[in-house]
């Protein structure tokens, strides 16, 4: 006797036996009983969601000789005789490998002839998108204004590859992808009635595999079953379709979010001495990081095992998320450079290392630049202040902000009596002196070597003789820096001004070379090297 695969033998005979797409299968069943059926339909979806499944259900429901309530009986001869193919009147396409003009002008003659036993002759046309040009405009007509013998049921993945002329012509069901509460609960009917005993975990991880799609789902499924003639485990299932060991896994995002290098390339070591394919590995392991990062903004997580996600809890209270952030989009990249290198374990031994690496830099603009410039404010903050250097900079390190005092924009407008400063130019000196006195190294390095173009009373223009770097526009765009620009500003002028920036680029630059540039850091009696 000949094996049928369990996707086949478990196909759903009745639309309440399908999951997942309650939304059409009541309204096709809706049109059953109240004698609506439409003369042509449009089923698409990914694989794996119903589609051929409801159009076989829909083909047996118009022809049954006793339907119950919108479904097929299933017992009646012309349901059998489907069921078996063996009705000619139901005609089951492959639009694929059947994508000719001929093919669709078979098509067109028969219509013309009446059913031969069934009620309507059927047509179910699959993957109807591989239909060729003149294939389609043969069918137009047909699919139009059919004999009243005549229903269509076209089925495909790819609806935008559709004609609109067709598309206007049919009753369009889109399906959508199966919840894995569905999928867990339609597997474990099958496996009850095929006798396949397998743990609840390794069902969830193979309704997360199946990413929605019912039929991968019961394909992984019967694999598991051939290779395991007892209880099926969660790693039974992982070894299959060729996961890598959490371990391995767990052990790599562990060494780089701890920047230690060597546990992390023994990592990869492992999985390469395992005969693992590197490329596979990178993405769970991209995967994995994900995951940390949705636990620790979330809490929740579905794939895993209560140990496994402790494991997780662990390496996320190790870290935050801008590093796991920095570490997906490092790891992102390192992915596209593997496909192209010729020397994978290198490239990816390489990758690993620069995630292990202590300075990390986000996408945003952040950089190493402007921590040490944090920390530079912070410590002159703590000397205007009289506070000790030294203290400060602990409570900086252990997530404390040592307690300075904050200006507050109305109480200057009691507490003095601005000067009328009459040069625009000599203001906007003065406003950066205020910012390097006060400790605001940040502004005051993005603003030196500036000019001030006074628009009106209330704008002013800040132009940038040498260029706006990203660097410096970061800086200026932050809100609390501009608010701190803003406030220095009305301690000298009084008035509220709004600045605007200029890109002075194009001004062309001196190549004299007489002199050089006094450097601003250094006024400030701190070795500091800052590099663009």
């Amino acid at each position: 006797m000949s094996y049928t695969a369990l996707y086949r033998n478990f196909r759903p005979l009745k639309f309440s036996d399908m999951v997942g797409q309650e939304h059409i299968t009541k309204t096709l069943r809706n049109q059953v009983m109240s004698g609506r059926v439409g003369h042509a339909y449009l089923f698409t979806g990914g694989r794996g969601t119903g589609k051929t499944t409801s159009a076989k259900i829909m083909s047996r429901v118009v022809n049954c000789l006793n339907p119950q309530n919108g479904e097929p009986c299933n017992e009646c001869e012309m349901c059998k005789e489907i069921l078996d193919g063996s009705l000619t009147d139901v005609v089951e396409m492959d639009a694929a490998s059947n994508n000719s003009v001929e093919d669709i002008r078979s098509i067109r003659d028969e219509v013309n002839f009446l059913p031969t036993k069934a009620k309507y002759r059927v047509y179910i046309i699959d993957e109807v998108h591989m239909l060729s040009t003149g294939a389609f405009n043969a069918l137009l007509k047909t699919l139009e204004e059919p004999p009243e013998h005549v229903k269509f049921i076209l089925a495909t993945t790819e609806p935008q590859k559709l004609p609109m002329t067709i598309l206007s012509r049919c009753q369009r069901f889109d399906f959508k992808k199966i919840p894995e509460t569905d999928i867990i609960k339609r597997l474990k009917i099958i496996c009850s009635e095929a006798s396949i005993k397998i743990d609840e975990e390794a069902l969830k991880i193979i309704a997360v595999l199946s990413e929605g799609h019912m039929r991968d789902a019961i394909s992984i499924l019967e694999r598991c079953s051939q290779e395991s003639v007892e209880n099926i485990t969660i790693e039974e299932v992982k070894e299959l379709v060729g996961l890598p060991s959490l371990e391995y896994i767990n052990k790599l995002a562990r060494g780089i979010l701890e920047h230690n290098t060597i546990a992390s390339l023994e990592a990869v070591d492992n999985v390469i001495d395992d005969g693992k394919d590197l490329y596979n590995f990178l993405w769970e392991v991209i995967k994995y990081f994900k995951d940390i990062l949705v636990y620790k903004s979330t809490n929740n997580l579905n794939l895993y095992s209560e140990q496994e996600i402790t494991e997780i809890k662990n390496l996320a209270d190790i870290t935050d998320e801008e590093r796991l952030l920095n570490i997906i989009y490092q790891l992102s990249d390192l992915e596209n450079d593997l496909k192209w290198s010729s020397q994978k374990t290198i490239m990816f031994q390489t990758g690993v290392i620069k995630a292990c690496m202590e300075e990390t830099y986000s996408n945003t603009g952040g950089s190493a630049i402007e921590k040490r410039l944090t920390e530079l404010e912070n410590k002159l903050a703590n000397l205007k202040f009289g506070q000790d250097t030294t203290i400060g900079m602990q409570q900086i390190a252990k997530g404390e902000m040592p307690e300075v005092e904050v200006y507050k924009l109305e109480d200057t407008k009691e507490k003095k009596n601005p000067t009328n400063i009459n040069k625009t130019t000599e203001a906007w000196k003065r406003v950066i002196d205020g910012l390097k006195r006060n400790g605001k190294i940040r502004l005051y390095t993005a603003l030196i070597n500036t000019r001030i173009n006074e628009l009106n009373d209330l704008i002013w223009e800040i132009e940038f003789p040498n260029g706006l770097t990203d660097f410096n526009r970061n800086i200026l765009e932050n809100v609390e820096n501009n608010n701190e620009l803003r406030k220095e500003i009305y301690k000298i002028t009084g008035k509220e001004i709004h600045v605007k920036f200029k890109d002075g680029k194009s001004i062309q630059k001196s190549t004299s070379g007489v002199g050089t540039p006094k450097s601003p850091i250094r006024d400030l009696g701190i070795d500091i090297n800052i590099i663009e």
